[in-house]
């Protein structure tokens, strides 16, 4: 015998069992005593189960059918943990890329010793036209010189002292103590 001939018997004789396993099994299922064992022990399947899952929870145990919603209910949690991890883990990537506090303190310091050099030029500033003043051997005008050399006209700076000039620059010009950032 060749392989085709094998094959081909292998192949007949395969499908000639598979037809009288089929006849067999039809005819089983048709006769009615066969059915009604075969519904009965599917019932009384039914029934142990049912009376397991009693027994069990009588028992304060978990069934299988418990057990498979807590290991789906734990496979969710544990995605949803993964997806919180990975969040936290790019938040933390930013952070480092944002630099550290101390970076950021340096940068603060920074600002502040530009702001003093500001308010040190501008009171030099301020302060210059007294400086020429007395130089000069002049004295600045007061407020009663002011209105006896110009009457009718008001002064710009009458009713002002010296405290008062100051106290009207500092107002104008923002503390560094509400400039810098509050760490809330």
């Amino acid at each position: 015998m060749t392989t085709d001939d094998t094959g081909g018997l292998r192949g007949r004789v395969t499908r000639q069992g598979e037809e009288a396993i089929g006849k067999v099994a039809q005819g089983m299922l048709e006769n009615p005593m066969v059915n009604r064992a075969l519904t009965a022990a599917f019932e009384t399947r039914q029934r142990a189960t049912r009376a397991q899952e009693l027994a069990m929870g009588a028992l304060n145990l978990p069934s299988a059918g418990d057990l498979e919603r807590l290991t789906r209910r734990l496979r969710s949690v544990s995605q949803r943990l993964e997806a919180i991890e990975d969040g936290l883990d790019r938040v933390e990537q930013r952070i480092e890329e944002m630099g550290s506090t101390s970076a950021l303190d340096r940068r603060l310091i920074a600002i502040e010793e530009v702001l003093a050099r500001l308010e040190a030029a501008i009171d030099a500033q301020a302060s210059a036209p007294a400086a020429v003043a007395s130089e000069l051997g002049e004295r600045p005008e007061t407020p009663a010189a002011a209105s006896a050399s110009a009457p009718g006209e008001r002064p710009a700076a009458a009713g002002r002292s010296s405290a008062g000039k100051a106290s009207a620059r500092s107002a104008a010009r923002p503390s560094r103590r509400s400039a810098t950032p509050s760490s809330s």
